[in-house]
């Protein structure tokens, strides 16, 4: 009999024990079980109504030619490898969008004789991205690959940062 009372005790003070470190657990007992307050009343911050514009570093034109020049190739350069049957046609029309795009700020750093003879190199490469819009399968995506390719090469001859260091406006 005395055998029992002692595991019954034993029992009770172990369940006791469990019971009392699980509700009282790592934090004290206030804190558990008090409500947490809203963060509604965290200030907000206030709206910029006047940004301020950033001037980055001043370039000469040389310099802001040969960085677009640069900008083309490389644009030019990703539209002929995406140029080909079955690649992405959204790449294929980002790249000719941005392609034109470089080319139209190379001419505003030419003279007039110039810009004249890139606005062809300009309409070809429009007349291209025009086409790509319409083939949506690529279809005819190794033939425009062909046109730019040979676009490249003219460009590359005629509008080279030395070819045309005395024509920039």
């Amino acid at each position: 009999m005395k055998k029992n009372r002692v595991i019954f005790n034993l029992v009770a003070l172990t369940t006791t024990y469990c019971l009392l470190s699980t509700v009282l657990g790592c934090d004290a007992f206030v804190r558990k079980f008090t409500r947490k307050s809203k963060r509604n009343n965290i200030p907000k911050e206030e709206m910029v109504l006047a940004p301020e514009e950033y001037k980055g570093p001043q370039m000469t034109k040389e310099q802001f030619y040969r960085q677009n020049f640069m900008f083309w190739e490389s644009w030019h350069d990703e539209l002929i490898t995406y140029l080909r049957p079955g690649a992405n046609h959204k790449k294929q029309l980002a790249c000719a969008e941005q392609t034109i795009k470089s080319l139209i700020n190379l001419k505003a750093l030419l003279n007039q004789e110039q810009q004249k003879k890139l606005e062809v190199y300009l309409n070809q490469l429009i007349d291209i991205r025009d086409a790509i819009i319409k083939d949506e399968y690529g279809n005819n995506a190794a033939n425009n690959g062909v046109k730019v390719e040979r676009i490249k090469r003219e460009i590359m001859r005629n509008f080279d940062y030395s070819a045309v260091v005395k024509e920039l406006a």
